[in-house]
């Protein structure tokens, strides 16, 4: 990816959680992204943003993952990012974007959009590479390691029936998708998405993008996006077996059962695989499933409240 050591990923962590595996009837190995450098998936996509762009300034918008991930490749690389997040970010994550070097452009979502925020900055700063967290090839390509290594797990002997995976804007199931194509893997590969925020599963059902008016409230923040980007639409159309719509009580008991059942620290968006398996256990029962527990940065007072359960 890098002549850059130091924009080099770490390899992903295979967790075996036999406790958790044998409450929900499958044979189940967490793939956690929350040792990667940030704590989360997003410095894959970044790493490969900051190592193969010229520019000296990157900007994206970002709900706080791809924000700090980038802000940390670019410091690496010795190049300026400014993030525009939503005013409502967790403040874990405004706080880690900036101890990573990058600069945060606030917007009110429920006045003015993402993108609408993004193209004023990047017209104060002709000199910027323009990324997106999702709909982006670099993403994309960068993502698509995470593939790759579960190919070779599949190569040497770990090979999954099913590979379940967050889905916010794409970038990381389609990077899935296409790396495990890469290396000819045959897994299925399911996306797991908030109810409230559905709209990657409302655009597998009706056969076309859909776009949703305003962001959902959904708990998974890194899964409130308007719509799939058109990039990550073009490969997850055939590319997912199907999306499953998680409910905020099983994104809450997946956090906590983490937590109790597998020693794992996950934010809820990184929970959703697992509360994908919560809410259709039949679908997974009985096959060897891989659940991408794509980063851990939560705000801390949030993640007591969700591992204390309902009142």
């Amino acid at each position: 990816m890098s002549l850059n050591p130091a924009l080099t990923p770490r390899p992903t962590t295979i967790v075996f959680a036999p406790r958790l595996a044998a409450r929900l009837g499958v044979e189940l190995f967490l793939v956690s992204e929350t040792f990667q450098e940030t704590g989360s998936f997003k410095f894959r996509a970044a790493a490969n943003v900051a190592a193969k762009v010229p520019h000296p300034v990157l900007i994206a918008a970002s709900s706080g993952n791809f924000g700090q991930a980038l802000a940390r490749a670019a410091t690496l690389a010795g190049k300026r990012a400014i993030i525009v997040m939503p005013d409502r970010s967790a403040r874990v994550k405004v706080d880690a974007v900036r101890e990573n070097g990058g600069e945060v452009v606030f917007v009110d979502t429920a006045t003015e959009t993402r993108a609408s925020k993004v193209a004023e900055v990047a017209a104060a700063h002709p000199e910027a590479y323009l990324g997106s967290a999702y709909d982006d090839d670099l993403v994309i390509a960068g993502n698509a390691s995470l593939g790759r290594e579960l190919a070779t797990l599949a190569r040497d002997g770990l090979s999954f029936d099913a590979v379940v995976v967050p889905v916010g804007g794409g970038g990381l199931s389609s990077g899935v998708v296409n790396g495990l194509r890469e290396c000819a893997r045959s897994a299925e590969v399911w996306g797991a998405e908030p109810l409230f925020s559905n709209d990657a599963a409302r655009s597998l059902r009706e056969g076309r993008l859909v776009r949703s008016e305003t962001e959902g409230d959904t708990i998974a923040d890194g899964a409130r996006t308007l719509a799939l980007g058109e990039r990550n639409w073009a490969i997850l159309r055939a590319g997912l077996a199907g999306i499953v719509e998680v409910g905020e009580r099983e994104i809450r008991t997946a956090v906590r059962l983490l937590s109790e059942l597998a020693n794992l620290k996950a934010e809820p968006t990184g929970a959703l695989p697992l509360g994908a398996l919560l809410t259709t256990p039949e679908r997974f029962r009985e096959k060897r499933v891989a659940c991408v527990v794509s980063g851990g940065n939560v705000d801390p007072a949030l993640y007591l409240e969700l591992l204390r359960g309902p009142a």
